[in-house]
């Protein structure tokens, strides 16, 4: 090329300014999104723990159409011992002498929820296992949720995720 053509045809580059916009437009359009990025997981946070509310329920209702009985009726909450019969592991006359599995609970993973030490627990706490409600006298009524509601069901199961995170709270029922 000849000196002429290369000072018609000057070559183009980003200079530091335009560099820095484009920076602060890509840091600005990445912070827009991340409260939606939460708002998303927590979400499929609720929506996990209602699916494990609801499977627990159906566990303890094919309990009882294949016993006759439910399980543990004088619990209150979702614990190791209720866990160990809805899963087969207690095998003993009394709790699920033919080992039969009417739940199958992962090992509790953040974001999923799952069972530990404190029994079945919802995907935001490792030590507050789901409550549990169960109709022990047979009128097809229990009191459950954290209010106290009764309710035409022989089952219910609920998480008490605490007053200051009262958008996390799910039942079986709704």
């Amino acid at each position: 090329m000849s000196s002429s053509n290369m000072k018609n045809n000057p070559r183009h580059a980003f200079t530091l300014i335009e560099l820095l916009v484009v920076i602060s437009i890509i840091a600005i359009l990445a912070s827009l999104a991340f409260p939606a990025v939460n708002g998303a997981l927590d979400s499929a946070k609720k929506a996990q723990a209602k699916n494990n509310a609801v499977q627990i329920a159906t566990a303890v209702t094919a309990y009882e159409t294949e016993y006759g009985k439910l399980p543990l009726a004088t619990i209150t909450t979702v614990n190791a011992a209720m866990m160990n019969i809805l899963s087969g592991i207690n095998t003993n006359a009394d709790a699920n002498p033919r080992g039969i599995v009417f739940l199958e609970a992962p090992t509790w993973k953040k974001g999923k929820g799952g069972t530990n030490s404190a029994g079945f627990c919802d995907p935001w706490s490792t030590n507050t296992p789901y409550s549990i409600a169960l109709d022990s006298d047979y009128d097809n009524t229990i009191t459950a949720g954290t209010n106290g509601q009764s309710l035409r069901k022989k089952v219910g199961v609920w998480n008490d995720p605490g007053s200051a995170n009262s958008k996390r709270y799910v039942t079986s029922w709704d």
